[in-house]
């Protein structure tokens, strides 16, 4: 049997049908993004007064019944140069950057090491879902093994609260990490002088 141009046409375009809604392998007619995955970003000015502290605090850590302090970013944990815990890596000498500079432009700051730290643990989140982000979940075992062992007692540990408010609350639709609409996640607005605001 002889095969036309247009009998190859014809089963390459079955072949392809049987690629996107039902078929044999059952796919879904439509795709749809998980929640949260909207590219909305993560504060900045947050992360570095708020979250990247917690990175480098000697914490408490219960593992096999027992119990030690380390911090997230210790060799063997989270440091970029020698550590072993999966996607977060932290370099701990990463500066703070003065968001008061004008010299200090998005492009400037995406340089730097704590923009790297930033970058790191932003990609172990689901923004607006805590509960579906691994910066949150690992470190207090929810459903989830943490090979650093569980390091928040609970969802209402201070720490624990801080990551779960950094999550929920990225910079409006449409704008970059570095918008100044995320101060408000401070009291007073400015992320030099106002406290943590963690509700």
């Amino acid at each position: 049997m002889k095969l036309t141009p247009a009998f190859g046409a014809l089963v390459a375009a079955a072949l392809l049908g049987g690629c996107g809604g039902g078929g044999p392998l059952s796919n879904p007619s439509s795709v749809q993004n998980p929640p949260g995955a909207t590219g909305e970003k993560l504060a900045f000015a947050y992360f570095q007064r708020c979250i990247q502290p917690i990175f480098l605090e000697q914490l408490p850590v219960v593992q096999n019944g027992s119990s030690s302090t380390n911090t997230c970013s210790g060799s063997g944990c989270h440091d970029s140069n020698t550590g072993t815990g999966g996607a977060l890596r932290i370099i701990v000498g990463a500066q703070p950057v003065d968001l008061t500079d004008p010299a200090n432009t998005p492009d400037v700051i995406r340089t730097t090491d704590m923009y790297k730290n930033f970058y790191s643990a932003q990609g172990v989140t689901i923004p607006g879902s805590p509960i579906q982000s691994r910066l949150f979940q690992k470190p207090l075992l929810l459903d989830i093994l943490h090979g650093g062992g569980q390091i928040f007692p609970s969802q209402d540990d201070p720490h624990a609260k801080l990551i779960a408010y950094w999550i929920s609350h990225p910079a409006p639709a449409g704008q970059d990490e570095f918008s100044t609409a995320t101060y408000n996640m401070f009291t007073p607005a400015d992320p030099v002088t106002g406290t943590c605001n963690v509700q």
